[in-house]
């Protein structure tokens, strides 16, 4: 018998660090769940990175962007939030915007505006807790 290390089923996203005026980040929690998170969502076969973002940012906040003016930042991966045993694969945008108009929509329950030293006692995806506000954190140290 041989055994097999099956790796963990991965769902690919696109997410957004989306930065305001004040330098704070916004994070999302969807109806039903715990964490919150970086917004964005699935990728569909076929559909670039960047479009996905801009479909699931109108989706969910009601903000419409430009692919172009979406910054890649890298891919990040760790343990999916609501989904045990997937690994989430997230394709990283920056979006800096001038103004916080944001509203929940769609599976999105709340939203909340958050500094790079964390977001209190709020429970975050691992994704955003272990890897996405910390590289934000240090890439604001690295440009003061």
């Amino acid at each position: 018998m041989t055994l097999s290390s099956a790796t963990p089923p991965l769902i690919r996203i696109a997410a957004a660090l989306l930065v305001g005026p004040d330098g704070r980040t916004l994070l999302v929690r969807k109806r039903g769940t715990q964490a919150f998170m970086q917004p964005g969502g699935k990728i569909e076969p076929s559909e670039l990175p960047s479009h996905a973002l801009a479909r699931e940012l109108e989706e969910e906040l009601g903000l419409r962007i430009d692919p172009a003016d979406a910054r890649y930042l890298g891919r990040f991966c760790a343990p999916a939030a609501n989904e045990p045993g997937f690994v989430v694969e997230a394709e990283l945008f920056r979006l800096d915007l001038d103004s916080a108009q944001v509203a929940p929509a769609a599976e999105i329950e709340e939203v909340c505006w958050v500094d790079t030293e964390g977001a209190g006692e709020l429970t975050l995806a691992p994704l955003t807790r272990d890897l996405i506000l910390p590289f934000y954190r240090a890439s604001q140290l690295a440009s003061a």
